[in-house]
């Protein structure tokens, strides 16, 4: 609730009509049911189980509210909140300023096949499941997701993130695994201002490629036709050649300077390590149904990734303010801890704390109250 008074949270979860009536009727009690349901869908509990763990609401009281409320817009404009109001606070100031982010996809299995994107990728094993592909800025804000089939490429997915959020906009240099290496990805980058700088693999392998000016295609186009033309042509088209070309020579650039600029290797790796940590804070929230997203429909996996989308920016904002708070207090206790000093060592995840706690967090957030159970010893509580 402290989070929620905060940032204003709720108030991205209800129609104007019904919140009118909601401050006239029952105003407080409507709020604490949307984060039940957050929280529902954020630890992959579902509703059943987390009107079980409460003694404020029933089931049908739950499904009602996620009926109503849970909506795409609305989440968007929540994580949107969250994520502006989680950049603002001090502490953030010191792990980036927001310019740069990474992406990467992330497993998900799930128990059965059905309308729902549930394919077999061997990369993971016998199992089915989807992907949710995330972008990570570097204050660790996960300003965007989407789920994607477990057997697609991830780099045409790169530009979604960053075009189709406000956050992404202003991002202006993007790592990502080698799942992103692609030709078309650097070119449209480079068209759009981006600085693309993927993971490589198998360096030695790779080829670099001389501009050849003829194999450009000239005209001046609306962005939104040249798109549509492009899209219904074959990939043998010449303006999907030329793009292809610029790709190539953005490309052979790009390792150019990655083999002689050991600043841009550190800063990508730094990137994509935030996006991993963040991997790991998902896989200690859903503590649900062993981790296995068993909803049958591609729109109830949708809400089942937005909701953990949303709870680990909460999370993250958590953590930085109380890291910001403590920073604060050891100050002016005469102890030197400095934000400037130790906020590059810091990060707002709770890791191997959050694993050994995460069924003692899906009770007391629902409580509204913290245990103060201390993590494993030698461990890291951030």
């Amino acid at each position: 609730m402290n989070m929620q008074v905060r940032v204003g949270i709720n108030g991205n979860f209800s129609d104007v009509a019904l919140l009118r009536i909601c401050e006239l009727v029952f105003h407080a009690k409507i709020r604490l049911d949307i984060l039940n349901v957050l929280l529902a869908e954020g630890l992959n509990l579902g509703l059943s189980k987390m009107a079980e763990a409460s003694n404020t609401h029933e089931y049908f009281q739950l499904s009602r509210i996620s009926r109503w409320h849970m909506e795409s817009d609305a989440i968007n404009r929540a994580l949107a909140m969250v994520i502006e109001a989680q950049s603002a606070l001090p502490m953030a100031q010191f792990w980036g300023a927001g310019v740069t982010a990474s992406s990467d996809g992330q497993f998900f299995p799930a128990a059965r096949q059905g309308e729902a994107m549930n394919l077999i990728n061997a990369k993971y094993g016998t199992n089915p499941g989807l992907k949710a592909y995330t972008h990570v800025s570097d204050q660790f804000g996960p300003f965007a997701t989407q789920n994607i089939p477990a057997t697609v490429g991830e780099a045409p997915y790169i530009l979604d993130g960053l075009l189709m959020n406000a956050t992404g906009k202003k991002i202006k240099e993007q790592y990502a695994d080698t799942g992103g290496f692609t030709d078309y990805v650097f070119a449209v980058t480079s068209l759009l201002a981006y600085r693309f700088i993927p993971r490589i693999r198998d360096l030695p392998s790779k080829r670099l490629y001389v501009f050849d000016p003829a194999a450009m295609v000239a005209g001046i186009m609306p962005p939104s036709q040249l798109l549509r033309k492009f899209a219904s042509y074959p990939c043998q088209h010449e303006l999907a050649v030329a793009l292809r070309e610029i790709g190539r020579i953005e490309r052979t650039l790009f390792i150019i300077d990655w083999l002689f600029d050991a600043d841009m290797q550190r800063r990508a790796q730094i990137g994509l390590n935030k996006g991993e940590a963040h991997h790991a804070l998902k896989n200690a929230l859903r503590i649900g149904r062993q981790g296995e997203i068993r909803d049958r429909t591609a729109e109830g996996q949708h809400y089942r990734m937005a909701g953990l989308n949303i709870l680990a920016a909460v999370v993250i904002y958590w953590n930085t303010a109380q890291l910001g708070e403590a920073a604060k207090q050891r100050q002016k206790a005469g102890l030197n801890c400095s934000p400037e000093a130790s906020g590059a060592y810091l990060a707002p995840r709770m890791g191997t704390y959050l694993a050994h706690r995460r069924i003692q967090v899906a009770k007391t957030m629902t409580e509204q109250a913290y245990d103060t159970i201390p993590p494993p010893a030698g461990s890291d509580p951030y």
